[in-house]
């Protein structure tokens, strides 16, 4: 590729009208805050370390950091009783304050119902919430645990819980200290699963009301720090369950019409958590756009390069339109090879997919990585502090498999025939 330096003044022709024009009509897609074009504000990765806290000198660089619920997991799981989201929020605290105009958004499990986060624990501990979880059928045999042995006399619960991904004494994903894991009192460690269809109301509150407003927007959800989240999983109306552990159907005992009722009340309530999130100016993963065909599919965890090798004129043809959803929504463009492959710190094909990125997004986009584990290196490309200004239109194809941009400050294109990409400062 070739860079000039010589500054050129030039007209900045993408005015705010032209950006608010290249997104309206769309209700619930893009953020309710003001656009921005600003290459190195438009960034976005999903680290963890599960030793101890993230060093804030690791995600520098980045404009928006969203952490996993296992950072720091080696830490919080020792606790008695477990308070996952407590050193998550010291871990907002200390990303915040070490990287000036980063941000932070945070997990909240959607489905899974996790101890080891307070709020959820105080449900578990008291009887008067048992309707707003799964159960185990009253009758054996069952697949996953009730009881967690190594209590004297055993805690069990009738809430429905499993071992996926949880900690464990003297062994487990995270281990505890001795002599057993604190999940609170009478609750064994697990991953639970809410009734989103409960109609159940204690203390005043329903199920909605209580994930809405002690649970997702609690006190770190409702932080100044706190620009967005995560929302983990989902519940099906149909078929197989995100994150499937053995058995748990059957386990639960639930036919097909339960788990119709629940999923239509699952994703009732996520809608009005969707519309919470836009009205307080936040955003959230899964309202990103990474390619999914329907406007409803919400975005995973393993997201990619929405432009390939293979797929480039093609791609770019479609993505550069002015009805494209990269134009319309908020578009999420992870570095290759992405979906939850390759290593953050050797970066294969940074250049192509910069350029890509800068030939079609819109006001509202966001270019990183999905999920890729935690403890990794994640590499800043210096073109990600390159000024490019501002778009003056969409790119166009100026020959066959050949695609241009104009910035105000830079000129961006790519030769899809030899996948070559070229980004020209002014």
């Amino acid at each position: 590729s070739t860079t000039r330096f010589e500054m050129v003044r030039l007209p900045r022709t993408m005015s705010v009208a032209l950006a608010v024009a290249l997104v309206s009509g769309v209700v619930g897609q893009i953020p309710n805050r003001t656009a921005t074009y600003v290459m190195n504000q438009s960034t976005i990765i999903m680290p963890c370390n599960e030793s101890g806290f993230t060093d804030p000198a690791t995600t520098v660089g980045w404009a928006v950091i969203d952490f996993d619920w296992s950072n720091a997991k080696e830490l919080w799981v020792k606790n008695r009783p477990m308070n996952d989201e407590v050193l998550l929020q010291q871990q907002v605290q200390m990303s915040t304050s070490s990287s000036l105009g980063q941000t932070v958004w945070v997990y909240r499990g959607s489905m899974w119902a996790y101890p080891w986060y307070t709020s959820v624990r105080k449900t578990l501990e008291d009887p008067a919430y048992s309707d707003w979880y799964l159960k185990f059928k009253p009758e054996g045999p069952w697949y996953s645990k009730k009881c967690d042995d190594n209590w004297d006399p055993p805690i069990c619960s009738d809430l429905y819980h499993n071992q996926e991904q949880s900690p464990g004494y003297p062994h487990g994903d995270g281990d505890c200290a001795a002599p057993n894991c604190d999940c609170g009192k009478g609750v064994p460690c697990g991953f639970y699963i809410w009734n989103h269809s409960s109609t159940t109301v204690v203390n005043g509150q329903t199920f909605l009301d209580w994930f809405k407003n002690d649970y997702i927007f609690d006190y770190q959800g409702t932080s100044p720090l706190v620009s967005g989240m995560y929302f983990d999983d989902w519940f099906p109306q149909t078929g197989g369950f995100p994150d499937p552990y053995p058995n748990m159907v059957q386990d639960m005992g639930l036919t097909p019409a339960e788990q119709e009722a629940i999923g239509k009340s699952y994703t009732a309530n996520m809608a009005v958590i969707y519309e919470e999130i836009l009205s307080r100016g936040m955003f959230s993963w899964q309202q990103m756009w990474n390619g999914q065909a329907s406007p409803t599919d919400k975005n995973g965890c393993c997201t990619g390069p929405l432009v390939t090798k293979e797929s480039c004129a093609t791609s770019l043809r479609n993505l550069c339109k002015a009805d494209s959803p990269a134009q319309t929504r908020l578009m999420m463009y992870a570095f290759s090879p992405g979906r939850c492959r390759g290593d953050p710190s050797n970066l294969t094909s940074p250049e192509q997919d910069i350029a890509n990125f800068l030939l079609t997004r819109g006001p509202y986009a966001y270019l990183g990585h999905g999920w890729l584990g935690c403890s990794r290196t994640y590499q800043v490309p210096e073109q990600i502090n390159w000024d490019y200004g501002t778009p003056t239109g969409l790119c166009t194809e100026t020959s066959t498999g050949v695609f241009k941009r104009e910035w105000t400050k830079a000129t961006v294109s790519m030769d899809c025939n030899t996948w070559t990409p070229t980004i020209t400062l002014k």
